[in-house]
């Protein structure tokens, strides 16, 4: 049971219990400021712990910063030394620790103090100071900058651990003529919402789940607004997997001026493929990069930790099996288990043991010595909720390979225009310190019955402050 007089404290705190082996019973959480004080006090089954933190601040929006900090630091301190426990991140449960690292920055204060007082590990540390070393050259804070995304929610078949909307194609390919057509609306209406355009990514689902034909007329659509943008604009197809793949697919994305592809095998280990419903075998994925070599792409490959009954050896094996193949980027997540996925309801009886088993951070650290060693740098991260071992996701990439995109989305310094069945467009206004958002429907008959209404709301919404 949990308890507080700060309500939009109350997921923050439950998010930092959750982190723990062991939870508590009961859980009071009270709060009050006084003179520049900040006081919580928390009664832990039946033990009572107080803090008092002093903080000047000048608006509600740091106020209400300054008293998550401080709460949340100080539940993670009770839990952690009740129970023995300390977590890699310590007391930070946010997605985006490089995002508070380049606040903290801007703000003239060292971010490592305040990891450091956060109780994140001395490694994680380090990993955030690699991530903004890479990225220096690249990061931009500026109004005005836009990526381009382009929703293609369909796959072969639906993976095990996957929460997305995609379903596998045959059953929804009834929808799919209509579903172009609406993006390429979408994509017509879009050019006059683009600001100063850094990179467009299809991603999905699976973009090389479509036809030939279907897949033209996709980058049909896009071609418009890449032809009217400055010269140079990355260009990102997430083909994903290896099944799918065809030298006419290759060819066309070629033609069309695309730079970069996403190979997502997620493992490579052949057992692990069949039980998580993939339809494809490790041969499949060396053909995929032979194909796909004389093109000229810079290749990212995703990997997944803690896929089902892999050992840190089968994934450390995928990690070298991966550095072989010679991929410019290597994506390394860790497994969140989300409503909606198979694999979360199959080990739900287990999600206790899963969720916090050690091995887990085995392979993640195994990961980043390895891929280190062989001249691969950290260039983005992000976390999720129910993430296996409290770890983490990182975008590791050869030198001067690293994707715009990626670090445009995940540190949030750009708009993103994103068209297509759930795709969740923002405007950043890096000089007012605002977000905001927009989203399409999930659903595709959804979506197109509706289309019409939201071009006009998309096209208002970036009229917004301009």
């Amino acid at each position: 049971m949990f308890t507080t007089n700060c309500a939009f404290l109350e997921n923050e705190l439950l998010d930092v219990a959750r982190l723990f082996r062991r939870q508590p019973q009961t859980i009071t959480h009270s709060f009050r400021f006084e003179e520049g004080v900040f006081c919580n006090d928390f009664v832990i089954d039946g033990k009572s712990f107080s803090f008092k933190d002093r903080g000047q601040v000048c608006d509600e929006l740091e106020f209400k910063r300054f008293e998550r900090r401080y709460a949340k630091l100080a539940l993670y301190g009770i839990l952690s030394d009740l129970y023995g426990e300390e977590m890699p991140w310590g007391a930070l449960t946010g997605i985006r620790p490089t995002k508070l690292a380049y606040t903290e920055q801007e703000a003239g204060r060292s971010y490592e103090d305040l990891f450091k007082r956060m109780r994140v590990s001395e490694g994680n540390i380090r990993l955030i100071a690699d991530i903004l070393k890479t990225q220096k050259g690249i990061y931009e804070k500026k109004d005005g900058n836009t990526n381009l995304f382009v929703s293609i929610p369909f796959c072969p078949t639906k993976c095990a651990y996957c929460s997305f909307i995609t379903a596998p194609i045959e059953k929804t390919r009834c929808f799919l003529p209509q579903y172009l057509d609406c993006l390429k609306k979408e994509l017509a209406a879009a050019g006059e919402s683009v600001g100063t355009l850094r990179s467009v990514y299809i991603g999905g689902g699976t973009p090389f789940a479509l036809s030939v034909a279907e897949l033209k007329e996709v980058l049909m659509g896009v071609a418009p607004i890449i032809n009217s943008a400055k010269s140079g604009v990355e260009y990102t197809v997430e083909a994903g997997r290896p099944d799918v793949f065809s030298e006419e697919k290759l060819a066309l994305l070629k033609e069309y001026g695309v730079t970069r592809i996403c190979i997502n095998p997620q493992t490579f280990s052949d057992e692990t493929l069949q039980k998580i419903g993939r339809k494809h075998t490790v041969a499949d994925i060396y053909r995929a990069f032979e194909m796909s070599e004389k093109y000229g792409f810079i290749i990212n490959v995703d990997l997944i930790a803690g896929l089902t009954d892999e050992t840190p050896e089968t994934f450390i094996s995928s990690v070298h099996r991966a550095i072989e193949t010679g991929a410019d980027n290597i994506t390394v997540h860790c497994l969140s288990l989300k409503s909606g996925a198979k694999l979360k309801e199959d080990m739900l009886k287990d999600d206790e043991i899963y969720l916090k088993n050690d091995f887990i951070s085995t392979m993640v650290s195994s990961s980043r010595e390895i891929l280190s060693k062989n001249g691969y740098a950290p260039y983005y991260m992000y976390r999720q909720k129910y993430q296996v071992g409290n770890n983490e996701n990182v975008g590791w990439t050869k030198p001067n390979k690293a994707c715009v995109y990626n670090i445009d989305i995940m540190e949030e310094t750009a708009d993103n225009l994103a068209v297509g069945a759930n795709a969740v467009s923002k405007r950043v206004y890096n000089e007012k310190g605002l977000i905001t958002r927009f989203a399409s429907q999930k659903d595709l008959k959804t979506y197109i019955e509706n289309i019409d209404s939201i071009i006009e709301k998309r096209r208002k919404f970036f009229k917004l402050f301009k």
